[in-house]
């Protein structure tokens, strides 16, 4: 619960200095700017996602991690993911299915960088080795994460960005099967970002 609202209150924090950039940028617009009456007809929803896959010797990864957001401000926007992963670990014919979601914030410096503010909340099957039985089992552990960084973004067609991002994981949480500091790096497209 403590995580829950750790990303409540960071949501926030980042929505109120996002408003307090926008609404100072937006005065000094409208100050040299005519009144334009047409509705620009852009939608403030956007959706993509990334899809992972791995296939070596030791194990095979496959995931699918969905995202949708909304342009609270052109410039800053929430939005939610959810995700699923498989792997399959070949020595021990062991496979693992890890679920979860996220709520996430970007504000975007220039139409091609953003910052990036999410809160994971991620179902791990973890492999267990008991040393009297000598066998592999699983383990399911819920582990937060605190993901922070940003990302680039380039417009590949009309209302469509591929992006790359690069996030840490600041909360470090004992659970986690991320080793210490490694980045979290995704690929993907967006329709609408």
């Amino acid at each position: 619960m403590k995580y829950f609202l750790l990303a409540i209150i960071f949501t926030f924090s980042l929505f109120s200095i996002a408003q307090a950039m926008d609404s100072v940028k937006a005065e000094d617009e409208t100050k040299n700017e005519v009144p334009q009456n047409a509705p620009s007809g852009e939608s403030k929803w956007y959706y993509g996602g990334t899809v992972g896959f791995s296939f070596w010797n030791d194990y095979t990864y496959i995931g699918i991690y969905p995202l949708v957001g909304y342009k609270v401000t052109p410039k800053f926007s929430i939005g939610g993911k959810i995700g699923y992963s498989y792997y399959n670990y070949h020595n021990t014919d062991l496979s693992t299915n890890n679920y979860g979601g996220s709520v996430f914030t970007r504000y975007r410096v220039i139409p091609q960088f953003y910052l990036h503010g999410e809160f994971v909340y991620f179902s791990y099957e973890q492999q267990t080795y008991d040393l009297q039985t000598r066998e592999y089992g699983t383990e399911r552990n819920w582990v937060p994460f605190i993901l922070l960084g940003g990302g680039l973004s380039q417009n590949i067609g009309p209302n469509v960005w591929a992006y790359v991002e690069v996030l840490f994981d600041v909360l470090q949480d004992e659970n986690s099967p991320y080793e210490g500091w490694d980045p979290f790096i995704s690929i993907g497209v967006g329709v609408g970002f």
